[in-house]
């Protein structure tokens, strides 16, 4: 069933709302004369035509989204304070944003990328954003790479295209990518839908109980139709006959009432753990093993409502790793440090300081008490009440309890790499994931990895490349050199 069109009674109106006698010609002087200055209306519907448009985002520009619901099925309240988990069946309402990361915001669905896998949870203690991807890890580690990574995903700025000499020069000089980049060119780096893929936190986060007590948790949601991806021929065939086909394939599943749904499952890890775990707990490119920290079932997530605008709903919403409730906050994770700020920023400047106002980002369990006034689209929502904290004319106050326990810190500030743990280096795990793949699966694996790096203008960035993986796998590394070679002549 298709959703109802939203059809507004009476006249058409300009934006201050004085009807608007003809819509079909524009005023002139005489006829077939100039058009005339004082014709309003079309003044307005230019000037709103030429900026119905804001900047894009510079990474996760091409997304869909949907409203759901988050049931809890477990007790958790051993672990955190989080009202909206504190009991089981409590509901709360979400919206779920997926996304390429590299391309722009026209461009295809079927591509080798990650997806952002971006859910807001609307509590009666603030709106809880939980930014993850389909992968549990990423490819670099700290922040201050960010940039960098994403110069080498995006158009190179003398060519206009993107460059496999920038992305395999950057992989190769950064080896912490190894395992990141062996999951994106194996089965699952090109889903078949955003139903059938999984969704991951990635990030480690703190959970903290009423007691004080402080945990380590991932988040995982595990697609309840099952994993289904795009082989890279299938994938280049759809790109080129429904760019939009991810997006059209949620809206009517949606519509025909197939609402998708994910088993979430969390990690957790006693705090006293993490200093002494065999991996770095904090470091973006490692997974927890299932076998030291099994994953525990606490939820399940359903989308079933389709937004009504995509521009206002999808386009404008806004999703920070900065907004925790109580119960629930960082960890030392250095890309996730990062990003507390760099997300909140680049809404603030793509949509607006007022961003968190538009219906899709406000809260809708609770209100936002604030004392921040005025700016661009500013609703004067606060009418006639004092902006200043403390004060006597009974505005808001401050809880006295943090949303999270403190972290014990120690040692000199400076630039400091991320400390090292017992098994820790950049190739460990990627050659796990190899090992663990089937020998179809790294057939396939290989096929995709060596027709991009042939396609690299200089030998020594792909034998570097090669040689990355080469460590985390002697066979790997092997394979990958013979059908590189047979590729390049």
């Amino acid at each position: 069933m298709t959703q109802e069109a939203h059809v507004t009674q009476g006249p058409l109106t300009t934006e201050a709302g004085a009807p608007v006698a003809d819509n079909q010609n524009s005023e002139t002087a005489g006829f077939g004369g100039p058009v005339l200055l004082q014709d309003q209306s079309l003044l307005e519907k230019l000037a709103h035509f030429n900026r119905e448009r804001i900047p894009e985002r510079i990474v996760h520009a091409r997304g869909a989204g949907a409203y759901g619901t988050f049931t809890v099925t477990r007790d958790v309240t051993q672990w955190t304070r989080a009202k909206f988990l504190s009991e089981v069946g409590k509901q709360t309402e979400t919206f779920l944003r997926f996304s390429t990361v590299a391309g722009n915001l026209g461009s295809a669905d079927a591509v080798r990328d990650p997806r952002g896998f971006a859910l807001k949870f609307y509590t009666e203690e603030g709106n809880y954003d939980l930014v993850g991807n389909n992968t549990p890890v990423f490819f670099i580690r700290d922040a201050i790479k960010f940039p960098d990574f994403i110069h080498t995903q995006k158009r190179d700025p003398y060519t206009g295209s993107q460059e496999a000499d920038n992305v395999w020069d950057f992989w190769g000089l950064s080896p912490e990518s190894t395992h990141q980049v062996t999951w994106l060119f194996g089965d699952r780096g090109i889903p078949a839908t955003l139903r059938h893929m999984n969704g991951y936190g990635s990030h480690t986060y703190q959970w903290n109980n009423e007691a004080g007590e402080v945990f380590w948790v991932k988040y995982h949601f595990k697609t309840d139709q099952g994993i289904k991806n795009l082989t890279q021929a299938e994938a280049n065939k759809l790109a080129g006959e429904d760019p939009d086909s991810h997006q059209r394939d949620l809206r009517e599943a949606i519509e025909r009432g197939d609402f998708p749904s994910w088993t979430v499952q969390v990690q957790i890890m006693p705090a006293a753990d993490a200093a002494t775990y065999r991996f770095n707990p904090f470091d973006l490119t490692k997974v927890w093993p299932h076998a030291d920290y099994p994953p525990i079932e606490i939820g399940k997530l359903e989308l079933n409502r389709n937004p009504e605008n995509i521009f206002a709903e999808v386009e404008q919403s806004v999703f920070s790793p900065a907004h925790f409730v109580p119960g629930i906050g960082p960890s030392p994770d250095k890309m996730l440090q990062g990003r507390l700020f760099a997300y909140g920023d680049a809404h603030r400047y793509r949509v607006g300081i007022n961003a968190d106002h538009l219906p899709v980002n406000r809260p809708h369990a609770t209100e936002a008490r604030t004392n921040s006034r005025d700016g661009y689209l500013y609703d004067g929502r606060h009418k006639g009440a004092k902006n200043y904290e403390p004060n006597s004319f009974g505005g808001p106050q401050q809880t006295g309890r943090p949303l999270w326990q403190p972290v014990p810190v120690a040692d000199a500030t400076g630039n400091h790499p991320t400390p090292l743990h017992a098994e820790d280096d950049d190739f460990v795990q990627a050659g796990n994931l190899y090992r663990l793949y089937s020998e179809d699966e790294k057939t396939r694996l290989i096929e995709n990895l060596s027709g991009f790096i042939a396609k690299v203008s200089r030998d020594d960035i792909a034998e570097r490349a090669i040689e990355n993986f080469r460590k985390a796998d002697e066979d790997f590394g092997k394979r990958l050199e013979a059908a590189v070679q047979a590729l390049r002549g």
